[in-house]
């Protein structure tokens, strides 16, 4: 691990106009080497944030370069009684550089909630900004920042959930190392910085070898446990890109959830800026 954090830290000076004069100085000779000795991101001698910021960024980082995505989605609701409703839609993804992704979601069935579409800009330093477009209503209303606790089409998932999880979006602890379902992970704390936001505190159970999440407890802000996300049937795309096949979202003060189930990735389907803009929600098909 120690050498790939070190071939990686070599591969991104290298690319750099601005650190080429630097990579032949002495300075930064002793730099690689010392990455290569144990000096890395995640030495042990890091405190508990750091180590935990350091890991959560890594995780984000595996997750860029994917320019553009689509795929299908299935979304089961289910009450507390086991009473399920199922819902079927479109979903497409926009990597903006700099800054958090833009995501659409188009629901297709059933026919009550035909034509209704998602879109959200995430962002990481400012409020994520969302919109609903209504066929019923023939209007698309604006998501304030102080409503994204509330339900994502009568899901288990809030708006908050549905926006990509940008680093900067929270401060780091990591509580240790342990075994979820047979697997080595990380387990870290996650602090929004939002003041809007529903959670005091999220804890992610973090694979530790492929570097991705399989398990995310969300805590209200009576810091009660609220609900528990679990990630499974991770697929690898490309070699590139992992994602989860399935992911179920359980409220534990009520007794419902929601399974999301995503099948026919694609990646670099050439998706630009025109096809997220909140003016074309009206026109989708």
């Amino acid at each position: 691990m120690r050498i790939q954090l070190a071939n990686q830290f070599m591969y991104r000076m290298n690319n750099s106009k601005s650190t080429e004069k630097m990579m032949k100085s002495t300075w930064s000779t002793t730099l690689a080497v010392a990455l290569l000795i144990g000096a890395s991101p995640l030495a042990h001698a890091q405190t508990p944030e750091e180590l935990g910021l350091a890991i959560s960024t890594q995780v984000s980082d595996q997750n860029d370069g994917f320019a553009d995505s689509t795929s299908n989605m299935t979304m089961t609701l289910i009450n507390r009684s086991g009473k399920k409703s199922v819902r079927r839609m479109r979903a497409r993804t926009l990597e903006t550089a700099n800054d958090g992704d833009k995501s659409l979601t188009i629901f297709d069935e059933p026919a009550d909630v035909k034509g209704t579409a998602s879109l959200t800009y995430s962002h990481a330093l400012k409020p994520d900004e969302q919109w609903l477009f209504l066929p019923a209503l023939k209007r698309v209303k604006r998501i304030s920042s102080k409503n994204k606790t509330g339900a994502f089409m009568g899901s288990e998932f809030a708006f908050e959930d549905i926006s990509s999880q940008e680093v900067d979006k929270y401060t780091y602890k990591h509580l240790g190392e342990e075994e979820l379902n047979g697997i080595a992970v990380h387990k870290i704390e996650s602090y929004p910085t939002d003041k809007y936001s529903g959670y005091t505190r999220l804890i992610n159970y973090i694979d530790k070898e492929r570097l991705i999440g399989l398990k995310v407890e969300f805590y209200d802000r009576k810091d009660k446990l609220l609900k528990v996300l679990t990630l499974n049937d991770y697929e690898h795309h490309d070699a590139k890109h992992w994602r989860p096949a399935r992911m179920e979202m359980v409220n534990e003060q009520t007794g419902k959830s929601t399974i999301l189930e995503f099948s026919n990735y694609a990646f670099g389907t050439g998706l630009t800026d025109k096809d997220f803009s909140s003016n074309a929600l009206k026109k989708l098909r």
